[in-house]
């Protein structure tokens, strides 16, 4: 079996999924950082697929930036300019290229938490 990631983002202020929140991926690789991947959240605030699928999958540092500005913005929760939260990065590792490994965002205009979740 080989590993996959995917990712939902949840919108906590609101207490819903945060759908049409647009996520890049990247892998880190020294000072470079590899764009993967990119997707949009659909109405259950996680992506079409998995992010980075078994075939692309593998052991590394990656880097998740989803681009809260634009959600909070098309939300009506963007407030004053520059807003608190714009770009908001996830840097990450994955040991077991066997595993699955999802990497969640709990979003709120001023605050977000993440984990890794099942």
């Amino acid at each position: 079996m080989t590993g996959f990631l995917t990712t939902h983002v949840l919108d906590t202020a609101r207490g819903c999924p945060a759908a049409g929140l647009k996520i890049a991926l990247f892998r880190l690789e020294g000072a470079a950082r590899v764009p993967l991947a990119q997707a949009v959240t659909n109405a259950d605030g996680r992506t079409d697929s998995p992010i980075l699928p078994a075939g692309r999958f593998g052991a590394g540092v990656y880097e998740l930036v989803f681009q809260a500005g634009d959600y909070l913005r098309a939300t009506g929760q963007d407030g004053a300019e520059p807003l608190f939260l714009d770009e908001v990065p996830i840097r990450f590792g994955i040991s077991d290229a066997q595993a699955h490994y999802h990497v969640p965002l709990l979003l709120s205009p001023f605050g977000y938490s993440t984990y890794r979740g099942s």
